[in-house]
C-alpha cells in the first residue's frame, strides 16, 4: 500500500518496518528524511508533481512510501498481549466509516495510552493510505484489532473481565461513572451511532452534556474526551 505525507513518512523511516520504495517529488528537500532514506539505503525514485499527483487521492507533501499493508491482530493475539496488565483499555469502533475520524481516533488513543482499537470485519472503515495519513504516524504504535463480529467480542471481552462502556447522547454523564481497569470503550457509527445491540450489551452508557445549539459531536471529538476523562480518573486512582 502507499503511505504519504512527511509526519507519517518521519514515523516509518524512523521504526524498523520493511519500506519497499520512496516515491519523492523533485522538488523535496526535507534533510532530515533524505537523511533517513539514505541511511536505510532504500530505493527511491523522483517524480514530477503531476505524477506524484496522480499516485495518490490526498495532500502528500513531496513524498509516497511503498509498504506492506499495515499488520492487524486477532483478539486471542492482542488479549495475551494485554494478559499481565493491571490496567487495559480498549476503543472499540461500532462500524465508523470515515477515515478521518478513524485515523483522528487513532492519534488521540495513542497519545493517550489506549492499548488496542477494534474493529469489525464487515461495514466498516478499514485502514487505507487515509487513514495512515490522519493518524499523523501513531499507527505504527498502535494495536489494531479485527473481529468477525462485535456481539460475540463484547461477550468474550466480558468473559475476560472487561467492562464495556457505550457512548450515546442517552446515556448517563460520562464523568459520574466510576470507570474499572479493565475498560472496552465503544464509539458509534458518524450517522447511526452505537447499534441497539450494542447498548443493550453494555455495562454503561455514557454521555457528553451538551450546553451548545449542536447537540452532537464528531465520533473523533467524542472519542477523545470520554478517553481524557478515562485517562484522567486513572492517574488519580
Amino acid at each position: 500500500m502507499y503511505i504519504y505525507g512527511k509526519n507519517v513518512a518521519r514515523e516509518k523511516l524512523r521504526s524498523k518496518e520493511d519500506i519497499f520504495r520512496v516515491f519523492l517529488s523533485r522538488k523535496f528537500h526535507d534533510e532530515e528524511i533524505l537523511k533517513c532514506i539514505r541511511e536505510r539505503k532504500i530505493k527511491t525514485t523522483f517524480l514530477d508533481s503531476q505524477v506524484m499527483d496522480r499516485k495518490v487521492l490526498g495532500n502528500h507533501q513531496g513524498i509516497i512510501l511503498e509498504i506492506e499493508e499495515v499488520p492487524t491482530y486477532s483478539l486471542d493475539c492482542f488479549l495475551e498481549s494485554v494478559h499481565d496488565k493491571n490496567k487495559v483499555l480498549i476503543v472499540m469502533l461500532d462500524h465508523l466509516e470515515d477515515p478521518h475520524n478513524f485515523g483522528a481516533i487513532i492519534r488521540t488513543s495513542e497519545a493517550l495510552g489506549v492499548d488496542g482499537i477494534i474493529i469489525p470485519n464487515d461495514r466498516s472503515v478499514t485502514v487505507n493510505s487515509t487513514v495512515v495519513k490522519t493518524s499523523a504516524g501513531a499507527i505504527s504504535y498502535m494495536k489494531i484489532v479485527r473481529v468477525p463480529n462485535l456481539g460475540s467480542t463484547i461477550t468474550r471481552l466480558k468473559k475476560e473481565g472487561f467492562w464495556i462502556v457505550a457512548t450515546d447522547m442517552d446515556g448517563e454523564d460520562y464523568s459520574e461513572i466510576d470507570y474499572p481497569n479493565k475498560l472496552c470503550v465503544v464509539i458509534g457509527n458518524e450517522g447511526k451511532g452505537v447499534s441497539d445491540v450494542i447498548l443493550k450489551s453494555s455495562d454503561f452508557v455514557a454521555s457528553i452534556p451538551m450546553s451548545g445549539k449542536i447537540n452532537s459531536l464528531n465520533a473523533s471529538v467524542s472519542c477523545g474526551i470520554v478517553l481524557s476523562y478515562i485517562v484522567l480518573k486513572r492517574s488519580k486512582s
